[in-house]
């Protein structure tokens, strides 16, 4: 799908949502959220990448292109399929409300989805059975790679595949099929854990869409090196003859980062890419759109034109940018899947070949309004000036929470502009700049739950350019009240941008 009229979203991560595993999961929370969004309008709820994640727990250096995340199963679903017993859960570990504890809740969900898979193995008449062999057969061009792949980094104690033994690492057939045939079971209890995210996701998607609720989900441009797919098909991206990046990606100094942004993750080798008709890419999109229905590419500006940083180098204030695969990508996808669902994620240096490859396929860009206030009157991230093709937010997981910005991190020439845009108003200035989002042209707005809570610095998702403390932000139990409910009914309707199904 695309979006095609005014409608209104919320950002929320899995992970955020409230519950008793520790972690926001595919559980209760999740539909009481969906139930949320229903009767407030609300049509979209977007969530980031949902691949499983790597060192630092970041969305955006996920271990696969197509798995989704174990930890957000929800056990208590695996209970109601008879997988796990009331004595499974003994002993749970004291987990935190308001924050993740990443290290306790992937020790005890481990746990549990060990338990899980061992009654789903043993068992000779699970109903399951036969979809699990089908759930295999249907995804077996990544999910072999993605399995194998766990397999291996957690036989060798989570080291990357770097600095895995050389037949494993250059994937040499007689070590890979030895290797499966010895650790046979360890394969089999990863493939396991995909299927049960994707029942368990399938059964919210379906509940969501017949509430008329739909899924925007994130696409990372870039993989992470130590990654099932850069191990799996190296030839894609530029690595020399040890498998190692000689360049890497990253941004210039800019608006988040004097220094730029060093993300060190592997590039790709477009030609190789062009030679194979960009049917990896056109995968991966095909394998996102059974999880959500519309996509934002995470920076988009990549496509156009990335910049490369030599590996080694401590900032990346040394790098060059390098074209991209361009229009020739998009006309791929869109001559295979006909459309393109897809946010263009058009932030950072915007040259004008980012805009070009944007407005050539239609593609709607993102008005942050957090950006509106450094300048004057023709600030393009000022409400009165969006066009109606865009997706406008008040902020993103990258920015701080909207009070927050407003008390810590903005000027105070900011705070006097800011202030003097949204009006006299009683409301909370979260709450008076996602009104100031709602009413404008843009044909959907979007707003972090934090914002709609109105909640400050100490509910930020991510800092970019950090790798420490993020990610970790939940949602507490009864936070949202009949009178959030309420006023955000409200500012749907007033500004037609409320849920038609």
């Amino acid at each position: 799908m695309t979006i095609s009229s005014r409608s209104s979203g919320i950002l929320m991560h899995l992970s955020c949502l409230p519950g008793k595993y520790g972690i926001g999961d595919l559980g209760q929370s999740a539909y009481e959220f969906v139930d949320f969004l229903s009767e407030t309008g609300t049509k979209y709820w977007q969530v980031l990448p949902l691949n499983p994640t790597g060192y630092g727990n970041s969305p955006y250096q996920g271990l696969s292109a197509f798995a989704g995340n174990p930890l957000f199963i929800d056990p208590d679903h695996l209970a109601e399929l008879r997988l796990l017993k009331t004595e499974d859960f003994s002993n749970s570990p004291r987990l935190p409300k308001q924050n993740v504890n990443f290290n306790k809740v992937i020790r005890f969900k481990r746990r549990l989805l060990e338990k899980a898979f061992s009654a789903f193995y043993s068992s000779k008449r699970s109903p399951f059975k036969n979809e699990f062999e089908k759930y295999k057969e249907l995804n077996q061009v990544w999910l072999e790679n993605y399995c194998l792949f766990m397999a291996i980094r957690e036989n060798y104690h989570l080291a990357s595949w770097k600095d895995w033994p050389n037949p494993l690492r250059f994937r040499e057939p007689q070590a890979i099929l030895f290797f499966e045939e010895q650790h046979n079971k360890e394969v089999e209890f990863h493939a396991f854990l995909q299927f049960i995210f994707h029942l368990q996701w399938q059964n919210l998607r379906e509940y969501s869409h017949n509430k008329g609720i739909h899924f925007i989900g994130d696409i990372p441009i870039f993989l992470g090196y130590d990654c099932a797919d850069v191990w799996a098909y190296p030839e894609l991206f530029k690595l020399n003859n040890r498998l190692e990046p000689p360049v890497v990606a990253g941004v210039p100094p800019d608006y988040f980062s004097p220094t730029g942004q060093l993300w060190g993750n592997p590039l790709y080798d477009w030609e190789i890419h062009h030679q194979n008709c960009y049917h990896w890419w056109i995968k991966r999109f095909k394998e996102t759109l059974k999880f959500v229905d519309v996509i934002r590419l995470d920076h988009f500006r990549g496509f156009a034109g990335y910049y490369q940083i030599p590996s080694g180098a401590e900032t990346a204030e040394e790098g060059e940018w390098v074209t991209g695969p361009g229009s020739e990508l998009f006309n791929a996808i869109k001559s295979d899947l006909g459309y393109l669902p897809f946010i263009a994620e058009d932030l950072g240096t915007v040259t004008p070949d980012v805009i070009d490859l944007r407005d050539r396929f239609a593609l709607p860009g993102m008005k942050i309004l957090q950006f509106a206030f450094g300048g004057n009157s023709i600030n393009d991230y000022l409400p009165y000036n969006y066009p109606i093709n865009c997706v406008a937010y008040t902020g993103t997981h990258d920015n701080p929470p909207s009070l927050g910005w407003y008390q810590n991190t903005a000027s105070e020439n900011e705070r006097q502009l800011c202030r003097q845009y949204l009006g006299k108003t009683r409301e909370f200035i979260p709450h008076a700049m996602i009104r100031s989002i709602w009413s404008s042209t843009a044909k959907l707005a979007i707003a972090p739950m934090q914002d709609v809570l109105a909640l400050g610095t100490n509910a930020r998702m991510n800092t970019p350019a950090t790798s420490q403390g993020n990610w970790r932000w939940r949602m507490k139990p009864g936070a949202v009240t009949d009178e959030i409910k309420t006023w955000l009914s409200e500012i749907n309707m007033v500004y037609n941008r409320s849920l038609h199904i």
